[in-house]
């Protein structure tokens, strides 16, 4: 049974548009929140850090060439799959940071965003 899959940003990456300067993504900082809130849950999950620098070739993968926005959550074979999740043959992900978060609590454990 496969495990579900966190892909997101490497914080701290570049972007070569704006020499010198570093970023993070303002859709992961609040799942990288939620992960450093509970360091210990994260084992239940493969998590997986990519540069900004486009092709992703993990995101190209896991899901496609025309699927590599960050961050997203594919769902494994382990618990129940939601309805509203999207899906690629037979790949179902999610990449909206408030649903992702949902899923992290529903799924993992994490704390519920209030």
């Amino acid at each position: 049974m496969s495990r579900d899959l966190l892909l997101l940003l490497e914080p701290g990456f570049t972007d070569p548009k704006y020499p010198g300067e570093r970023f993070i993504c303002p859709h992961g900082a609040p799942i990288e929140g939620l992960l450093a809130s509970d360091p210990a849950k994260t084992a239940s999950l493969d998590i997986q850090r990519l540069p900004f620098a486009r092709p992703r070739e993990v995101a190209i993968q896991a899901l496609d060439a025309d699927h590599q926005g960050l961050p997203v959550l594919i769902l494994g074979d382990e618990g129940a799959v939601p309805d509203d999740v999207q899906t690629l043959g037979e790949t179902r992900f999610v990449t909206d940071t408030q649903r992702i978060l949902a899923l992290l609590a529903e799924r993992h454990g994490f704390p519920k965003v209030h």
